[in-house]
């Protein structure tokens, strides 16, 4: 039989991440649906503690700055539109008083710290080689918060420029978390302000500077995911688009989480995911009569479900959901207390 695509060969990783693991997410809007569905599944996650970043620059300056336990000061900032920013953060962190953006930066740096000293795995998806330099000081931003354009230098980065800067980070972060696997990936999502060659040349970058982070430093502890390719390869129909025609539609993000999954998911975690799936399930179904017996036997069984999940994975998070059945136990055992009162 004829194959009408160009399947993409997903590599086998000689290890894989889970429940029992911490991973952190740092980089583009693709690293958020990713991140988020695992986030959803309740896998022990941090994504983008600085708000979405684009370039590999920005992205290395977040990780060093977890690295460094960096606290920012009211110097780092500044105002525009009647609200405070970072230039090394998104601007879901800027906020109308200097005080609130810095108590939202820091305690995410701090917290984010500690959770990369203890994670099992790094994901990093660049999005551009393309930059912004601030020409007052020099400093490449994350996001330029609307600024005038005339007020920076915008130029591509350089394969030797992309890989000096992440061999000397991924070194030291090893020194601090010598488990700490890292795996690359290069948005598929495409930056057409750029123009088609331009965003071409741009992911060629991104893609060269890390085959040749991978060739320096083996595959003990890197990888590559081929997100980018899966989507240029085997999604390339339009309907695999969002309105925009360059962001995913939600087919294409499911498409890439379960090779992603996959890939990179342990069978013991696979297992797990599907009690939790069940168990999200069992949160978002309506019952036709919630004072029915039926329904209450079903809150019992699922609030069981739940407790013996959560005993045999501390690290799981299900409260939110424990405390849900355990509300509509406790409802139902208030109305029939009502209806006992009541017909007395």
């Amino acid at each position: 039989m004829a194959t009408f695509r160009t399947p993409v060969a997903i590599p086998v990783f000689p290890w894989k991440t889970g429940y029992r693991e911490k991973q952190l997410f740092i980089g583009s809007c693709f690293t958020e649906n990713i991140g988020e569905r695992m986030a959803e599944l309740k896998f022990d996650t941090d994504i983008n503690p600085c708000g979405i970043l684009y370039n590999p620059v920005s992205a290395g300056n977040c990780l060093r700055m977890l690295l460094e336990k960096k606290q920012l000061s009211a110097g780092d900032l500044f105002q525009r539109g009647g609200m405070w920013h970072s230039f090394s953060h998104h601007s879901r962190f800027s906020a109308e008083t200097a005080e609130k953006a810095l108590t939202q930066m820091n305690s995410r740096l701090e917290q984010s710290s500690r959770f990369l000293e203890q994670a099992g795995f790094l994901f990093l998806t660049f999005g551009t080689a393309w930059i912004y330099e601030w020409k007052a000081t020099g400093q490449v931003v994350a996001n330029c918060h609307k600024l005038p354009a005339s007020g920076f230098r915008r130029f591509r980065l350089s394969v030797a420029e992309i890989t000096g800067l992440y061999r000397d980070l991924l070194t030291d972060l090893w020194a601090v978390n010598p488990g700490l696997k890292v795996v690359f990936t290069v948005s598929p999502v495409r930056h057409w302000s750029d123009g088609a060659t331009e965003n071409q040349l741009s992911k060629a970058t991104l893609l060269l500077a890390i085959d040749a982070l991978l060739r320096g430093f083996g595959t003990e502890r890197c990888a590559y995911f081929p997100s980018y390719e899966m989507v240029m390869d085997e999604l390339r129909d339009y309907r695999f688009y969002a309105e925009d025609m360059l962001h995913l539609s939600p087919v294409a993000v499911q498409y890439i989480w379960e090779a992603f999954s996959a890939a990179l998911i342990g069978d013991e975690s696979h297992e797990v995911l599907r009690e939790v799936q069940n168990i999200l399930r069992a949160v978002a179904h309506r019952p036709f009569n919630k004072k029915s017996d039926e329904y209450l036997k079903f809150c019992l069984n699922s609030l069981q479900t739940v407790s013996r999940l959560a005993d045999r994975f501390p690290g799981i998070d299900l409260s939110v959901e424990k405390d849900y059945f355990q509300r509509q136990i406790d409802e139902f055992g208030n109305r029939q207390e009502q209806m006992t009162v009541e017909a007395s």
